[in-house]
């Protein structure tokens, strides 16, 4: 998430505006920069143990264990990660240093990835305008909080790995997760809830806290993501981290250029995927060793000794520059999006290996866009592998696709970078942006789906019909005993 809000700030600070990043002093990616200050606050962990950590979920993903232990690993998980946090944004909230300092600082806004609501949070502490810089919260919570329509017809749940055309039974299994994810989305944020409650003298709700933002800059683009409704303030900034394309240093140049007529493969599984079990990198090795074309594979990992004269591992890639190579033919990926968008904007097929998170939603967006392949990380082999890397290469249709989605994503009035640059600095010059907020912030549930209303019409209809019913119940009875009275006086006279 560091990684392209980074640019942003890089951007921000090139157009003379002073930026304070304010991070844990253990953290994953986040390092010092000469563009911008950084001010750091302890917590309760060490380095160690965060790159443990995250090191230890990408080993998690490669073991095919069953489904209740695996299930088991993950509420653990959570519950390890929630605590965590929540802990690290303690130790911010309370570092009564670090609050002064921002406070004195008088900023004119607060940019953040809300994912973990300790930014919100000191937002409404320091009453500033903010900027949310997000690829999506859980539970679509983004959306709620933005009182953004979201209909589970035709909008995948997160987690769904469906596309926007479900089966009958694919909506059916979107409607349950849909019913479910206030129970979820409460549960994981249950602390940060208390915390924000004790920290700011108040009741508060997290999706209160959400709905504060002043503008929504999120990592889509509408060729990665599936149509659907968006709201005023919600600004779709997919691909920020498409670079344009550096020349390669002399030695990947060299090894680009040996390739020949059959080009490159790049292959990347992200940042924290150091090793993979061996015999899962040999079944790799073996696929790779099928295709004519050179793979770089970007791999810290331990040897496989099958390694093919093909493959070059890497600890690391010049990734964005290898895509844009008109030599390279296709791009193994876990589907993370900066991967994803750098694919599109290159346009380079993909085979896509996805291990946690949303990557199984990103692999399924980019198959349905018939621009690559999808396998099963713990159940492919080496013909699985390798049959989809032929495919993605040879078959013309898949280079096809995703050339016309690169078209389409590059076609644009403004580059994603600039648009997020823009929108930051509206909000530091008008204060945020009211004008963007929907009045459905200020009606609860029973107004915002017109309850009262329709409650108001039921009762004009029913109390309509009740007096009807009176009036020709009181002109029956009228009727009739006018004629009672009618026919005993005829009876009289006639005696």
């Amino acid at each position: 998430h560091w990684l392209s809000m980074h640019v942003v700030l890089e951007k921000l600070w090139e157009r003379g505006h002073k930026v304070i990043a304010v991070i844990p002093d253990a953290t994953l990616l986040m390092k010092s920069s000469q563009s911008f200050t950084i001010k750091t606050y302890s917590v309760p962990y060490t380095q160690e143990f965060v790159d443990k950590y995250y090191n230890s979920i990408g080993e998690k993903t490669f073991e095919n264990t069953p489904f209740i232990e695996k299930f088991t690993f993950l509420l653990s998980n959570m519950t390890e990660l929630a605590n965590m946090f929540s802990s690290s944004c303690r130790h911010l909230l309370y570092n009564e240093e670090l609050m002064k300092y921002l406070q004195d600082s008088k900023f004119d806004a607060i940019m953040m990835d809300p994912v973990l609501p300790c930014g919100p949070i000191i937002a409404e502490y320091l009453s500033l305008p903010s900027v949310y810089f997000m690829r999506g919260l859980p539970c679509t919570l983004d959306y709620k909080a933005a009182q953004c329509p979201s209909p589970v017809s035709y909008v995948p749940r997160t987690f769904m790995a469906s596309s926007d055309h479900m089966t009958f039974m694919e909506r059916v299994k979107n409607l349950l997760i849909g019913s479910s994810e206030h129970l979820l989305c409460y549960l994981f944020y249950l602390k940060y809830e208390y915390l924000a409650s004790e920290f700011l003298h108040r009741e508060v709700t997290i999706p209160e806290l959400f709905s504060k933002a002043s503008i929504w800059l999120m990592r889509y683009d509408f060729v990665f993501e599936y149509p659907r409704p968006v709201m005023p303030n919600m600004v779709y900034v997919g691909g920020i981290n498409c670079k344009q394309k550096q020349p390669l240093s002399k030695e990947f140049e060299a090894i680009v250029n040996a390739s020949g007529e059959h080009g490159i493969v790049v292959f990347s599984l992200g940042s924290m995927v150091s090793e993979i079990p061996m015999k899962k990198a040999r079944e790799i090795a073996d696929a790779l060793g099928s295709i004519p074309q050179t793979v770089l594979w970007r791999y810290t990992g331990e040897v496989p000794p099958n390694l093919p004269n093909n493959v070059k591992l890497l600890k690391w890639l010049p990734q964005n520059d290898l895509l844009a190579h008109p030599k390279t033919r296709a791009f193994i990926t876990h589907g993370g999006s900066h991967g994803v968008y750098e694919g599109i904007c290159n346009a380079v097929p993909m085979v896509l290996m996805p291990l946690f998170g949303d990557q199984m939603d990103n692999a399924k967006r980019v198959e349905s866009r018939g621009a690559g392949l999808t396998l099963n990380i713990l159940e492919m082999t080496s013909n699985d592998i390798s049959t989809a890397l032929k495919a993605v290469i040879n078959e013309k249709k898949y280079k096809e696709n995703i050339k016309r989605l690169s078209e389409l994503h590059l076609d644009r009035p403004i580059h994603p970078l600039d648009l997020a640059v823009y929108w930051v600095e509206f909000v530091m010059r008008h204060k945020g942006a009211p004008h963007l907020r929907p009045a459905a912030h200020d009606l609860n549930w029973f107004q915002y789906h017109s309850l009262d209303v329709i409650a108001f019409l039921l009762a004009v209809v029913f109390l309509s019909l009740f007096i009807s019913l009176k009036c020709c119940l009181f002109c029956c009875r009228r009727c009739c005993s006018k004629k009672g009275r009618t026919r005993k006086a005829a009876k009289s006279k006639s005696q």
